[in-house]
């Protein structure tokens, strides 16, 4: 037993001294039977209580052996996952609330414009006054087709008005996209009600224009920012809905582990739709208000609309890719070959 307490000992001077390297798999397999048997004798030790010095000693090995076999060593900051995989790996393991929240905007837009279609009052309790420009533009806008095309009319808008009007719609765009987030953490219901509103909100408004034959212009008018602007909005609603999902329905319902894991993916989806919300505010006001005919604007928005589906493809087989996480299956693993400090044999304290 002393020779086999000294090779013990021998082991963990070893890998104290590797340190990244560690030991091999042999090694550590030899080094989990030894420590069964010094729990063993630590235990036979206490309850002679003749040797204090021994039972000193032996009890500091198996401290040390427990934290080597069973501690947790944490990720070395050296090996910390790049922020771009993270945020792959976060729109692929997230997609199903991504596809919740698109099909809540969808949902809303087929309300708003159903509604707004078949009852005018409709669109006066949906869509805000100040979307009609001027006192009174909404009912104008509602009636007149020439107000209409007065309303899509392109004009050249002074540089720095344009940066002005970006900022503001920046600002408030991310606004709405933190409220969208934030409030996801009551249960996602609040998230769940201004996604939809968001969507009931659009199709409304697309309803108006809609009653025109040939709405292309209006198409020109809202697709180049409207693709990039909700394509955050959502990107908003899906951390949010993380958010809810943590709190109403928590794996193995533990609510406090299952907010800290959708702490992670929520933060970064948050944060990617910074960068569209910038584009989206750049492009609504230095396009949008501007004098570019049709067809370039729909060329932007075929653009834009081939990258978002590109990247939901993207995201989709990132999903497909991704393997099951089993870190707990191989633990429990190497637990059983190492052997469990808590199946008979003394815990060292």
């Amino acid at each position: 037993m002393i020779d086999e307490l000294a090779r013990y000992e021998e082991l963990l001077d070893r890998s104290d001294r590797l340190r990244a390297a560690g030991l091999a798999f042999d090694e550590l397999r030899e080094l989990g039977r030894l420590y069964r048997l010094a729990s063993a004798r630590l235990a036979r030790l206490r309850q002679r209580e003749d040797d204090p010095e021994s039972i000193h000693h032996v009890n500091s090995l198996c401290v040390r052996g427990y934290a080597l076999l069973y501690g947790s060593r944490g990720t070395p900051a050296e090996e910390r996952t790049p922020l771009a995989a993270r945020l792959a790996d976060a729109l692929a393991r997230t997609w199903h609330v991504q596809a919740a929240a698109w099909l809540l905007l969808l949902l809303g837009i087929s309300i708003g414009a159903g509604l707004g279609t078949r009852d005018e009052q409709a669109l006066y309790a949906l869509v805000p006054e100040s979307l009609g420009y001027s006192d009174g533009g909404l009912e104008t806008l509602v009636h007149s087709e020439e107000a209409r095309r007065a309303f899509l009319a392109r004009a050249e808008t002074p540089g720095g008005e344009n940066a002005l009007f970006a900022s503001w719609l920046f600002v408030h765009n991310t606004e709405v996209g933190l409220l969208s987030f934030a409030t996801g953490i009551l249960a996602g219901v609040p998230t769940t009600l201004l996604q939809t509103y968001n969507g009931m909100l659009l199709g409304a408004f697309a309803s108006i224009f809609l009653r025109d034959p040939w709405p292309v212009a209006f198409a020109a008018w809202i697709l180049p920012h409207g693709i990039p602007e909700l394509t955050a909005i959502t990107l908003c609603a899906a951390a949010g809905l993380l958010f809810g999902l943590a709190v109403a329905v928590p794996q193995r319902g533990d609510r406090r582990a299952a907010l800290r894991a959708a702490l992670d993916p929520a933060l970064l989806l948050f944060g990617s739709s910074l960068p569209l919300f910038a584009l989206a505010a750049g492009v609504e006001s230095f396009v949008r208000e501007s004098q570019l005919s049709t067809a370039p604007r729909l060329a932007i928005a075929a653009l834009f609309a081939s990258s978002l589906a590109a990247g939901l493809v993207a995201v989709r087989r990132l999903a497909r890719r991704r393997s099951v996480e089993l870190d707990w299956l191989a633990e429990l693993s190497a637990r059983r070959r190492l052997g469990s400090p808590d199946s008979g044999s003394a815990r060292p304290c």
